[in-house]
């Protein structure tokens, strides 16, 4: 249990430097950016069961590069402070799987 909440702090800090970094791509405070990384949780579990895992971000493959940027496309939708452009969540899929290399957000 206390892994799955660090984990969503992390993944909160990281859509935070993200939104700081890249140019369309904004989230407006921690709690919004939290709630935005435990729905971009659901929603990236639910696609995995629904197409399997090779979309997955962990596979690494264009595939999951761009899984994952319609996620956080979608995500917008979902959470009224956070907006994002199409080429903005192409670079803050592309910045969170550099992160996720050096910080996994993932339970191992």
């Amino acid at each position: 249990m206390i892994g799955a909440v660090i984990r969503f702090i992390v993944s909160a800090l990281v859509l935070m430097v993200v939104s700081f970094l890249i140019p369309g791509f904004r989230i407006a405070g921690f709690i919004n950016a939290l709630l935005a990384s435990i729905v971009i949780a659901i929603i990236g579990y639910l696609m995995e069961r629904i197409f399997g895992g090779k979309v997955t971000p962990s596979a690494r493959g264009i595939i999951g590069f761009l899984t994952a940027a319609v996620v956080i496309y979608l995500v917008q939708f979902l959470i009224p402070t956070m907006r994002v452009s199409i080429i903005g969540a192409l670079l803050a899929s592309l910045i969170i799987g550099i992160a996720d290399m050096f910080i996994p957000t993932e339970l191992r």
